[in-house]
């Protein structure tokens, strides 16, 4: 068997926050943009890795989801404590300059975990983790 990661998905709250973020501050190109009934699905992901994407999607959005349901998603969210996604760089500390510089909301500069990673970790517009590990 031989598997691969396709994608992998955040929530957004603001699509053209977000779609600022992924796009204008990561980097990342845009490979699919879709609406439906006011809501967007936006597929972005490196462009030296085209079949690596991340959807930011609306969140709650579903069959079964009650109001209820949505309403303690959307808080979650809003905490920061929902989804996350793990990046890498071979350059940590340029990159968290870069990113840094450009206004993206810094959780952690760059440290040499216990584990044996180093790494640093920012927020996106929506609250997602946005984790960044220093690589080769």
């Amino acid at each position: 068997m031989s598997l691969t990661i396709h994608s992998s998905f955040l929530p957004h709250l603001d699509p053209e926050a977000s779609l600022a973020f992924y796009r204008d501050v990561l980097g990342f190109e845009v490979r699919n943009d879709v609406g439906y009934e006011g809501m967007r699905w936006i597929t972005v992901g490196p462009a030296d890795q085209p079949d690596t994407a991340i959807v930011l999607h609306p969140p709650g959005v579903g069959p079964g989801m009650t109001d209820e349901d949505r309403t303690a998603l959307l808080e979650i969210i809003a905490k920061g404590s929902y989804f996350g996604v793990n990046l890498a760089s071979t350059d940590l500390d340029g990159t968290f300059a870069s990113l840094e510089a450009a206004g993206a909301e810094v959780v952690q500069e760059p440290v040499d975990q216990p584990y044996g990673l180093r790494d640093c970790a920012f927020r996106d517009p929506a609250g997602n983790l946005i984790r960044i590990q220093q690589v080769g």
